[in-house]
C-alpha cells in the first residue's frame, strides 16, 4: 500500500525543486524507500525492457564510497539526504527479456501467441543492436523511471536533488557493478529539506514555452 501523504498532483509536479541542504535530523527506512523504487517502476519503458538498477545508499559507509568519486559542489546534498538511490541503466537487460513475458504468460496476462508475437518482434532488435545503441536506450529509458521517483519522493513528502557531478568512468565499479553491463545515469538525493537554508537555495527560472517548442 503506498504511503502517499500529497496526492495534489499539481503540487507534486510544480512545486518541485532541487535541494541541496536537507535536513540531517531526518531518516526513511528502507520498507520506504523500497517501496518508493516499487512506485518509480511502474515507469513506462521501450517494450517494457525496463532496463534500471538502483543502488540505494543510506549508510555513512556507503555515502564515503559515493563521497571517494563525487565532485565536491554535490557533497551538501550527499552530508545532509536520508538516502541517495543510484540509478544505471541496464544494457544487458534484453537477456531476462524472455523470462519477463513467460512469466507474464503463466500468470495469463497475456495468451502464448501474443508473448510469441511480442518476442519475435522486439528481442531480435536488441540482440542485434549495437553497445552504443544499448547504453542510448538503457539511459533514456531509466531517465523515466528516475524523474517518476523524484515525483513519488515528493508524493511521500520528501524532496530530492538529482545529480550528475560524478567520475561516471568509475561509477558502477565503485558500487559493485559490472561496468560493461551497468552506465550511470543519475543519482538521486532524498530526504527533507532544511528549512534554514531553505530561503537560500537558489530559485531557478525556466524558459519560455515559445523558446523551447515549435509547432511543425
Amino acid at each position: 500500500m503506498s504511503h502517499f501523504i500529497n496526492n495534489d498532483f499539481a503540487d507534486i509536479l510544480l512545486h518541485r525543486h532541487s535541494v541541496r541542504h536537507f535536513d540531517p535530523t531526518v531518516k526513511i527506512s528502507r520498507e520506504e524507500l523500497q517501496e518508493m523504487i516499487a512506485e518509480a517502476i511502474t515507469a513506462p519503458s521501450a517494450c517494457n525492457l525496463q532496463p534500471w538498477r538502483f543502488v540505494i545508499i543510506d549508510t555513512e559507509a556507503a555515502k564515503d564510497v559515493l563521497r571517494s568519486f563525487f565532485m565536491p559542489f554535490n557533497y551538501p546534498q550527499l552530508e545532509t539526504a536520508a538516502a541517495l538511490v543510484f540509478i544505471f541503466g541496464d544494457t544487458q537487460a534484453y537477456k531476462s527479456y524472455r523470462d519477463l513475458w513467460n512469466q507474464a504468460c503463466e500468470d495469463g496476462r497475456i495468451s502464448p501467441e501474443k508473448r510469441d508475437e511480442v518476442l519475435r518482434t522486439f528481442l531480435p532488435l536488441y540482440e542485434a543492436a549495437s553497445y552504443e545503441g544499448l547504453v542510448h536506450d538503457a539511459k533514456t529509458n531509466s531517465s523515466l523511471a528516475a524523474m517518476q521517483l523524484m515525483l513519488v519522493a515528493r508524493a511521500h513528502g520528501y524532496d530530492t536533488n538529482a545529480i550528475q557531478g560524478y567520475n561516471s568512468k568509475v561509477a558502477a565499479e565503485k558500487l559493485g557493478l559490472n561496468p560493461e553491463r551497468y552506465v550511470p545515469n543519475m543519482a538521486i538525493a532524498i530526504g527533507k529539506a532544511d528549512l534554514i537554508h531553505l530561503n537560500k537555495e537558489v530559485q531557478s527560472s525556466r524558459y519560455s514555452v515559445e523558446e523551447v517548442s515549435q509547432f511543425l
